[in-house]
């Protein structure tokens, strides 16, 4: 099984002023091609950090991919970092140089030493043409050991995996591929998904070579399988037969799988219905909203939409009986059906859905704590509310709350 070592090179990378997706990129397509990141790590701009960084990746690994430090000034240093650790000194690429005098003549800008200077390559090297910059990259074989070397402007770097250092490393490595699939379940906790899953061992036997990772998030736990197989068929025979025991265990809170998020999922279910929906917000203060109409085509079943803050807003907005909040206080059950209602009769719609509750970090009391919620819904038949304790943190309240409330119309759409 082949491995690799991903090095980023830049001190805005080492002081978080850039985040880094550059690694997540070339994380994923090197699993595509049956290559398994075993490291990362990420470097400043100095040339011995970066040439002991190189050299141990090198000894340990079968490929390094190196993205950064290729511009044209003086802290880009990641070529001469190149040289040093190979050996070799630079020599003139004249593709290159016509590459970068394409590019200044397209932009109607006069060609200047140090860009004529990024012509300039590290001898031994197979160039890896960048048709969107200035920089090329370089590819090395030593040792039995593959090293790409590309600019960490992240458009330019994906352009170059994918043209040059993906069809490369596939003819490099071939006979074993990787494979995933990522389930989405909502609604219960890690520790309980596990034990409603029982043992692992039956879910996967060890012969079908597939693994399961846990990834827990404020909006649910994901189920990460992955195959590492001789051919995509088995790979994907192997995840499927892994999935189908999974949803066996656990398919009540299961609501996608790898990109579908939870309002897409439930996008489609309205469509497919010609079912609408009128949504009353709260505390969640135009989340659901936000993340319902993030879907293109939402039009179709999100008819309109309520941020009724304050009090007086939910009687006048929704028509809230006044006295129903008096007695009860806004965040209460009583008062999310009447939300519900409210938006429901107002819009005309199939479904009303609706959020009160204490985000925190103030407006507790001992009855109702930060985190407290209480989601509504209401339908033709009849109207509920729902009550969660969501703990402290305002943000990851809200995030709770507005996919705890996309879960709850999921579930009564389907009757689960």
């Amino acid at each position: 099984m082949a491995t690799a070592e991903i090095i980023t090179v830049g001190d805005e990378l080492l002081i978080g002023q850039v985040i880094n997706t550059n690694q997540a990129f070339i994380a994923q397509r090197l699993n595509e091609c049956g290559i398994v990141v075993s490291a990362m790590a990420t470097v400043g701009d100095r040339l011995p950090e970066m040439i002991a960084t190189f050299r141990a990746a090198l000894e340990r690994r079968d490929v390094v991919i190196v993205t950064g430090g290729l511009g044209p000034t003086h802290d880009d240093v990641t070529r001469s970092a190149v040289c040093e650790t190979f050996g070799v000194t630079l020599t003139f690429d004249q593709p290159s140089l016509e590459n970068i005098e394409r590019l200044f003549a397209g932009r109607g800008q006069p060609l200047i030493r140090v860009n004529r200077d990024q012509a300039m390559v590290p001898e031994g090297c197979t160039v890896v043409p960048n048709l969107l910059g200035t920089a090329p990259g370089y590819l090395f074989e030593r040792n039995g050991c593959v090293m790409a070397v590309m600019p960490g402007v992240p458009y330019e770097m994906q352009a170059m995996m994918r043209e040059t250092v993906v069809p490369f490393l596939m003819r490099r490595f071939p006979g074993q591929v990787v494979r995933h699939r990522t389930i989405k379940t909502t609604g219960i906790a890690e520790s309980l998904l596990a034990k409603q899953l029982g043992a692992i061992d039956e879910i996967i036997p060890p012969a079908e070579r597939v693994t399961l990772a846990f990834l827990p998030s404020p909006a649910g736990v994901r189920l990460r399988l992955t195959s590492v197989a001789p051919d995509a068929a088995t790979a994907e025979s192997s995840i499927a037969a892994a999935e189908a025991r999974i949803r066996a265990k656990a398919s009540a809170y299961i609501y996608g799988v790898d990109e579908e998020d939870l309002e897409e999922v439930l996008g489609r279910l309205l469509k497919e219905r010609g079912w609408t929906l009128a949504v009353a917000e709260s505390c969640t203060g135009g989340l659901i909203t936000d993340r319902l109409t993030n879907v293109p085509g939402s039009s179709a079943y999100v008819d309109r939409s309520y941020v009724t803050y304050s009090n007086a807003a939910k009687v006048r907005d929704l028509g809230v009986p006044a006295e129903l909040i008096d007695r009860y206080g806004a965040v209460s059950e009583e008062v999310a059906i009447a939300m519900a209602v409210g938006a429901r009769a107002n819009a005309g719609t199939t479904f009303g859905l609706s959020t009160t509750g204490i985000a925190g970090p103030g407006g507790a009391t001992e009855a109702k704590p930060v985190g407290l919620v209480y989601v509504g819904y209401a339908d033709a038949d009849g109207a509920l509310a729902v009550r969660f304790t969501f703990g402290e943190g305002r943000r990851r309240v809200k995030e709770r709350t507005a996919q705890a409330t996309l879960e709850l119309l999921r579930r009564k759409i389907l009757k689960v």
